[in-house]
């Protein structure tokens, strides 16, 4: 995919694609810290307000191969803490703002990761 297609903006309020990468490595640093944290806090509340992240980071302006190996990073040490999860504690839980399990939390994180990612694709 060419540099041109990873940072158009069909529309001025939608993200890019590399806007929409950018908000899965969010994801991934706010799902990490939810996986880590909720095996030893209960009900603990992380909350993510996409849009402000994304603003924040400024990935419009970054390097698409960046962001592309930042999300790589991001997810293969998701992989990690997944497999390092003690079978006892995946259903201990996490606020975001609703309450859910670690169980439920990865399920819908590669439910949501899917989603993007095929937004990117198409």
């Amino acid at each position: 995919m060419s540099a041109h297609l990873w940072s158009e903006k069909k529309y001025e309020n939608k993200w890019s694609k590399k806007e929409i990468l950018g908000h899965l490595c969010d994801s991934a640093m706010n799902n990490i810290r939810r996986f880590v944290v909720s095996q030893y806090e209960q009900n603990n509340l992380i909350i993510y307000k996409q849009d402000d992240w994304v603003a924040s980071q400024n990935y419009q302006s970054g390097n698409y191969q960046d962001i592309i190996l930042l999300w790589k990073l991001l997810n293969e040490q998701i992989i990690r803490i997944i497999k390092n999860i003690p079978s006892e504690k995946l259903n201990n839980t996490c606020k975001s703002p609703d309450e859910h399990s670690i169980t439920w939390l990865i399920e819908d994180y590669i439910k949501h990761l899917n989603h993007h990612l095929n937004q990117i694709l198409n």
